[in-house]
C-alpha cells in the first residue's frame, strides 16, 4: 500500500488528521468557509442530484459556522467524524467524507458518506481518501463494520465502493430523501479483516 501516516495532532487530543502522500483529511474549521463556499457553489448542479435538498441559506457563512459547531459536537460525543479532504501540495479543498451513525456496543459499526467538488471528480481523490479512512475506522476507531449506501443510478459511487472492497448487500427501499424525493439506495458493507489492500493498490 502507498505510504500513509496517521497522525493525531491537534489542540483536542485524538482529533484525527489523516495524511497520505498527496492528501490530508481533518475536521472542518471556521476558516475553511471561503474554500468550501467556492467549491460547493460552483459544484451545485453536479452535487444536488445525489444530496438532500439544499436549504435557502445553505451556502451562507452563518450556516457553515453552525455546521462546523455541530460537527465538533458530534465528534466530541463520539457519534460522527466529519472530515474535509485537502490536497497537501496547495491545501486546496477537494471534498469531504463523513464517518457517521457510529454505533458501539454489540454493533461496532458506522455509515460513511462522501462528496467531491465537480472539478476534482474522476481524478482518484476519493479513492485515496478511502484508503486512509478505512484503516482509521478499523484501527483508530476500532469498529467492526462499515456501511455505505448509494442511489442505484450513481454508477460512479458504486464503482468506487466496489473498487475499495465493499460488498453489495441489498436494496434499501425509499431509504433517504434526496433532492426532495425519497430514493431507493443500494447498501454496501466492508468488514474488519477483509483483505483487499493488494487489489486496491493494483487498481489505483
Amino acid at each position: 500500500m502507498t505510504r500513509s501516516v496517521f497522525r493525531f495532532l491537534s489542540r483536542q487530543q485524538d482529533t484525527p488528521e489523516l495524511y497520505g502522500d498527496h492528501h490530508l483529511l481533518r475536521l472542518p474549521r471556521y476558516t475553511d468557509y471561503r474554500g468550501w463556499y467556492a467549491l460547493r457553489s460552483e459544484s451545485r448542479a453536479f452535487l444536488q442530484p445525489w444530496e438532500p435538498s439544499w436549504r435557502h441559506d445553505e451556502l451562507t457563512e452563518s450556516a457553515f459556522r453552525a455546521r462546523v459547531t455541530r460537527n465538533t459536537q458530534e465528534f466530541s460525543s463520539g457519534i460522527a467524524v466529519p472530515l474535509f479532504l485537502f490536497r497537501r501540495e496547495d491545501h486546496a479543498l477537494l471534498g469531504g467524507i463523513t464517518i457517521g451513525l457510529i454505533r458501539r456496543g454489540a454493533a461496532q459499526s458506522c455509515m460513511i458518506g462522501y462528496w467531491m467538488g465537480e472539478r476534482h471528480a474522476g481524478d482518484g481523490h476519493m479513492f485515496a481518501a478511502l484508503r486512509l479512512v478505512v484503516p482509521y475506522i478499523f484501527t483508530g476507531l476500532q469498529l467492526h463494520r462499515i456501511e455505505a449506501a448509494c442511489i442505484p443510478e450513481n454508477w460512479k459511487s458504486i464503482r468506487l465502493l466496489e473498487k475499495t472492497g465493499f460488498e453489495r448487500e441489498g436494496l434499501l427501499r425509499k431509504y433517504l430523501k434526496i433532492n426532495g424525493e425519497w430514493r431507493d439506495h443500494i447498501l454496501y458493507s466492508r468488514l474488519a479483516g477483509d483483505e483487499v489492500d493488494d487489489r486496491m493498490q493494483a487498481l489505483k
